[in-house]
């Protein structure tokens, strides 16, 4: 099968829609398929090896420009090479830029509008290097937040478009009013022009069904998968000291502060001996003081000798700290429609404790490798990371249980498999035979 995957480039940020896209295209071509995965906005971060295109559409520096000022909406093609050339989009992404809510509210619906929007000129190069390009099979969207490209690709392609949904309600709940509105109105519009939906979970699908408008014949689900090389296998053992681990984004929706209520609790268990909270994801510069008020915290209740934040992980790095892990909590505010990170702890044989909304459900029952927890349950979260560190049986269980399961339900090449049963249903016979 030939595949165009279009994938959204985070900048320098560990994305895990982008690890998503990248192991899932990576995967593709290693079963012989024809896969080009090409971004928009910025060059993709990976923490493996990156299968993605140099070229860069929809190039961030090109879209700054044109959402800010209709001068450069109609700057001669010369003149976009220089800003949308992979050394300048590397640069830019180097920088940390905080994006007003407004700006962003008004870039997303530019974005949904299409043809018809203040980027107008981008969507005309996306047509233009369609039609000089080899045609795929079919070509896919990372997310609802692009669908704005679905009616365009069809009409310069002639081919069927799927777009994978995988968490971005929560970047639409986020906008101010009138955006968040009139963003849900165009992808309301919008959902006829795509052939097929992917959900990353049940939980996704459930959702996305009702928030998005989308015909149940229209969606599949296909669970999350990772790429396995270099997870350990080791049985749980634990240590002098009991550590605790958190791998996420450092913000608010996350739930590290959950995190951290819970570790108070936990530690006036003096039974328990020596015990740590270690973190470990990335840091928006705008969450930067939303981490320092937690040091303070930390410090505050006697505790900030036990708190160490490691920074954003690459690979070699993130294995190494789950592999130091004795349990790992993300007790996001939020539904997580993903929830990659505890698929890998447990795929570690790191036993997890989830709050039992979103994915989480699903997720433990199929590889019964961690507890499950009332949402915003401070106590109940403290009690269940407290058995996990006094049951050693308990926890040597739930550490084979969640490293046989992820390998059993959520590899990377099961992932694969099922998307391209998936993809083949909305295709001619004779392509499906490619």
């Amino acid at each position: 099968m030939k595949i165009l995957a279009i994938t959204a480039g985070a900048a320098n940020m560990y994305c895990g829609s982008c690890l998503r896209d990248n192991a899932l295209a990576a995967e593709m071509i290693a079963q012989g398929h024809d896969v080009i995965l090409l971004p928009v906005y910025t060059p993709t971060l990976t923490d493996e090896i990156n299968v993605s295109a140099h070229q860069v559409l929809f190039g961030g520096i090109s879209v700054y420009l044109q959402q800010h000022s209709a001068f450069f909406r109609n700057t001669p093609k010369f003149l976009d090479k220089i800003w949308d050339s992979e050394f300048a989009l590397h640069a830019a992404s180097k920088r940390s830029l905080q994006l007003d809510p407004k700006f962003l509210g008004e870039l997303t619906i530019s974005m949904l509008l299409g043809e018809s929007g203040l980027l107008r000129k981008e969507f005309e190069k996306l047509t233009e290097w369609l039609r000089h390009e080899a045609l795929p099979d079919l070509i896919t969207l990372p997310n609802s937040l692009l669908i704005g490209m679905a009616g365009p690709i069809k009409r310069a392609t002639g081919r069927p478009v799927a777009c994978t949904l995988q968490g971005e309600d929560l970047f639409l709940a986020s906008l101010q009013n009138p955006y968040r509105t009139q963003a849900l109105d165009l992808i309301h519009k919008a959902v006829a022009e795509v052939d097929l939906f992917v959900a990353v979970s049940e939980y996704c699908a459930e959702f996305m069904i009702e928030y998005l408008r989308i015909p149940e014949k229209k969606l599949r689900v296909v669970p999350l998968g990772i790429n396995l090389d270099g997870y350990g296998l080791a049985g749980w053992s634990r240590g002098s000291t009991f550590r605790v681990g958190y791998f996420a984004r450092v913000a608010p929706e996350k739930g590290m502060h959950n995190l951290c209520d819970a570790y108070r609790i936990l530690r006036q268990n003096k039974s328990l001996g020596s015990v740590s909270l270690e973190v470990a994801g990335y840091l928006a510069p705008e969450h930067k003081p939303y981490l320092a008020s937690l040091e303070k915290k930390m410090r505050e209740w006697g505790l900030g000798d036990e708190f160490h934040y490691h920074g954003a992980l690459d690979r070699t790095h993130k294995l190494d700290f789950l592999q130091s892990l004795d349990v790992l909590s993300v007790p996001a505010e939020h539904p997580e429609q993903k929830g990659i990170s505890v698929l890998e702890a447990m795929a570690n044989g790191v036993p997890v404790v989830q709050p039992r909304q979103g994915s989480y459900p699903a997720m433990i029952e199929r590889t019964g490798g961690g507890l499950l927890v009332e949402p915003g349950n401070a106590q109940a979260l403290a009690d269940a990371m407290a058995r996990i560190c006094s049951d050693l049986d308990l926890a040597r269980e739930l550490s084979q249980n969640g490293a046989s399961g992820v390998r059993e339900h959520y590899s990377v090449s099961r992932e694969a498999k099922s998307v391209l049963e998936a993809y083949s249903s909305v295709l001619e016979p004779i392509s499906c035979l490619k």
